[in-house]
């Protein structure tokens, strides 16, 4: 496993990370033990970034990771999220952000997330969700200092609405923020085109979230995949949906060999690391060989540029998300 700066702090940290929202409950039934050997095997294999949110179960994916920490006897790097209080994904740009992150929220939340992942600090704290109409507004940035100098949060980050990168230029070129998280896939490469350069410009840490598109860009799905009543992937991947994405999923299949890789999901992700600005990605993982695979891609080799530069021609902006208020 390779390691990459992040940011501008002195972190390291592994280029594949693990994502855990699928360790909430909005992906089927939970599967607890599943979860937390996942993690033990992410452990051994080198991964030293995690990422979290109080939202995954109220806390529950937090929990399970200081179950895994407890069992390896050993910790590494985790982020973690603050809900918006008015529970709006995503944020609404004509929302004020004392209905989003007040501070006592801010600080409230923080020490939930404390208690749940048995920290006396947590590495990275991020709003989850943002809009750069807050800038200069509420008491938020205010409420970060505060909590950093009480020893409560490292760093501190924001979480890019759904394929709305440009939504956080203002937070990146002000200083204040150590990292953004975002969805940079081969089919969303947007954040490339002004995100990214700026990131780099102001020493802000990148974390890609979504590298397989939900799932598509692992080359699993197929126009007849169903999903579970409690999977929220049956309103991503619609049956109107559905077909057009495997469709386009297929037509990347030929530029796997050219890659030089295994499979599609190595080269989804060999893709989001080959952008120097990116410090880390986070496929969900819920499942040891899910981790076992993954990891493969942490090798040092970015993909030829040959390949990138056709890449771009597979680009797909759209957004399937619904709303949650």
């Amino acid at each position: 496993m390779k390691s990459r700066s992040f940011g501008r702090t002195s972190l390291q940290v592994s280029e594949i990370g693990q994502g855990t929202w699928s360790m909430g409950f909005m992906w089927g039934p939970p599967r607890d033990d599943e979860a937390v050997a996942s993690l033990l095997r992410s452990l051994e294999l080198g991964v030293t970034f995690i990422d979290t949110a109080y939202a995954y179960g109220e806390g529950h994916s937090e929990r399970l990771i200081a179950q895994a920490f407890r069992e390896a006897k050993r910790r590494v790097t985790v982020a973690t999220k603050i809900p918006p209080k008015n529970m709006q994904w995503p944020a609404r740009h004509t929302t004020p952000v004392s209905q989003a992150f007040p501070g006592d929220w801010m600080v409230s939340m923080t020490e939930a997330s404390l208690k749940n992942l048995a920290a006396d600090c947590l590495d990275i704290q991020q709003c989850h969700v943002w809009s750069d109409t807050w800038m200069g507004k509420g008491d938020w940035l205010e409420t970060v200092a505060r909590l950093k100098k009480a020893g409560k949060i490292r760093h501190f980050g924001i979480s890019i609405n759904d394929h709305e990168p440009d939504s956080a230029l203002l937070a990146v070129a002000s200083g204040v923020i150590d990292s953004v998280q975002v969805i940079y896939n081969i089919f969303d490469q947007t954040p490339a085109e002004r995100l990214f350069p700026l990131c780099q410009q102001h020493g802000v840490g990148v974390i890609v979230r979504v590298p397989f598109d939900e799932g598509s860009l692992t080359g699993q799905l197929t126009p007849n995949t169903k999903f579970g009543h409690d999977d929220w992937r049956r309103n991503y991947f619609t049956p109107e949906r559905l077909p057009e994405t495997c469709r386009r999923v297929q037509a990347l299949q030929p530029l796997v060999l050219k890659a030089g890789v295994s499979n599609l999901a190595q080269m989804a992700l060999k893709h989001c690391l080959s952008h120097p600005a990116v410090s880390t990605v986070i496929p969900g993982m819920r499942k040891i060989r899910h981790v076992e695979d993954a990891v493969r891609a942490s090798d040092g080799i970015v993909l030829p540029a040959e390949v990138l530069s056709e890449l771009k021609h597979h680009a797909w902006p759209r957004n399937f998300y619904p709303k949650y208020d």
